[in-house]
C-alpha cells in the first residue's frame, strides 16, 4: 500500500508521543514492504515545500506552517492534506482530532481515511474557549468525515460510544525497548543507575510539571534528600510555566531540556521511579515505556493511566488532596514493593503493548480501507 501519515511533526520522533507513534508504525510498515509517508514540520523555506529525503526508508514531506500556538498544528495539516491530494496515497492516516477538519477534502478526493483522535483534548487547560471549540468541532468532523476512528484507549472509545454512537477502532501504543548498551548520558547527568526519579512529558499544565517538582520538594527528608528529580521535556508555548520550572533547577532538580533515543532510553531503563502526571488524554507512550523497560511506575489517578497500568502501577492524586509526595517516600522506603510493581509493569506492558501487534492492527485497518 501506499500510505501516508499526517497531522504529527513528523519523523525522526523530536516532540511527543504521536511523533514516537508515527515513527514506530511507519518504520515497521517499511520493512513489511508498504510504501510510506509520514508529513514533517519545518519553517518555510525559499522554494515553499520540498521533499526532504528519507528516514529509515520513510519518505519524509515537509511542508510549512505558521508558527503560532493556535495556527500551527492546523495551517500544517491542511498544507499537508492539500499535497496528499496529487500523490495517489491508497490511504491517509490523520493524527489528532484538531486536524480532522481536513478529512471533508480528503473524502471529496476519495482518499480513505482514518484517524488516531487522540484523546479528549479540549479537556486541556492550555486552550482558551476557541481552542476547546475547534477540538469539538474535531471530534464531530472525526465522526462524520472519517472511514474509521481509532481510539488508542477503551476510555477515550467509550466517550465516543456515548456522546457519537460511534464504535471507534480500539488501538493503543506500543512500547518495546532495543537490547543496547546505554548512552552516556547518565555521566553527562552526574546521574547513577537506580538512584534518581524520573519525569517526562511535555511542560503544559495539564501534564502537572511543577506540581510533581512541588512534591518532591516537599519531601526533603531522607531517602529523597539524597535522590534527584529529573523532568525530561520542553515546553513551546507554555513560557511561564516553564520560567516557574527554571526557577527551581538546583542539583537535585535537573531540568536537561527534551531527550530521544538512546539517551531518552537510557534514562527509563536505570531510572529508580518514574512519575506519569498527566491528566488528559489517551494511552501515553511515556508511562508504556516507563513499564516495558521496568519501571515503577507512579501515575496520576485518571481512568486512561489505570487502564493502562492496571494494577502493575501505584496511583496519586493531585487534587483537591495531593498525596505524591507520600507516596515517593513510601517506595522509596520499601524496595520490595518496587521490585514487585517493577515486575508486574514490565509483564503488562509485554502483554499488551507490542509495536508489533500495534503495527498488525494498523495494517489490517489500513487494507480494509
Amino acid at each position: 500500500m501506499k500510505i501516508a501519515i499526517l497531522g504529527t511533526r513528523g519523523v525522526p520522533p523530536n516532540y511527543g508521543g504521536f511523533e514516537t507513534f508515527a515513527a514506530e508504525l511507519a518504520t515497521r510498515l517499511v520493512a513489511r514492504g508498504h510504501d510510506v509517508s509520514v508529513y514533517c514540520r519545518e519553517e518555510l523555506a525559499v522554494g515553499g515545500w520540498r521533499l526532504a529525503g528519507d528516514w529509515c526508508g520513510v519518505h519524509r514531506i515537509v511542508i510549512p506552517s505558521i508558527r503560532h500556538k493556535y495556527l500551527e498544528t492546523v495551517s500544517h495539516a491542511f498544507l499537508s492534506a492539500v499535497d496528499a491530494l496529487r500523490r495517489d496515497f491508497d490511504a491517509v492516516l490523520v493524527c489528532n482530532a484538531a486536524n480532522a477538519f481536513v478529512l471533508p477534502l480528503l473524502r471529496a478526493a476519495r482518499i480513505p481515511v482514518a484517524i488516531n483522535v487522540d484523546g479528549i483534548e479540549r479537556k486541556r487547560r492550555k486552550w482558551n474557549v476557541l481552542g476547546r471549540a475547534v477540538y469539538a468541532i474535531g471530534e464531530t468532523f472525526s465522526v462524520a468525515f472519517a472511514n474509521r476512528v481509532i481510539a488508542d484507549a477503551e476510555v477515550i472509545a467509550d466517550y465516543y460510544r456515548a456522546n457519537y454512537a460511534l464504535e471507534p477502532v480500539v488501538i493503543p501504543y506500543g512500547a518495546e525497548f532495543p537490547d543496547e548498551e546505554d548512552s552516556d548520558v547518565l555521566q553527562r547527568l552526574q546521574l547513577k543507575p537506580r538512584e534518581y526519579i524520573l519525569y517526562v512529558s511535555r511542560f503544559e499544565p495539564e501534564n502537572n510539571p511543577l506540581e510533581v517538582v512541588r512534591a518532591y520538594a516537599a519531601n526533603r527528608q531522607p531517602p529523597t534528600a539524597n535522590l534527584p528529580l529529573v523532568m525530561v521535556g520542553k515546553g513551546l508555548y507554555a513560557q511561564k510555566l516553564v520560567r516557574d520550572l527554571h526557577a527551581h533547577a538546583s542539583p537535585t532538580i535537573l531540568l536537561p531540556g527534551a531527550l530521544y533515543g538512546r539517551d531518552y532510553r537510557t534514562l527509563q531503563r536505570n531510572a529508580l521511579l518514574y512519575i506519569q502526571a498527566t491528566e488528559v488524554g489517551g494511552t501515553h507512550p511515556a508511562m508504556i515505556e516507563a513499564m516495558g523497560s521496568g519501571g515503577a511506575v507512579l501515575a496520576h489517578d485518571t481512568p486512561e493511566n489505570r487502564e493502562v497500568g492496571g494494577d502493575a502501577v501505584g496511583y496519586f492524586r493531585l487534587r483537591p488532596e495531593e498525596t505524591l509526595s507520600g507516596m515517593i517516600s513510601e517506595w522509596l522506603r520499601n524496595p520490595l514493593k518496587r521490585e514487585d510493581f517493577r515486575a508486574k509493569a514490565r509483564h503488562r506492558a509485554a502483554e499488551r503493548y507490542s509495536w508489533e501487534r500495534v503495527t498488525d492492527a494498523y495494517e489490517q485497518l489500513l487494507r480494509s480501507l
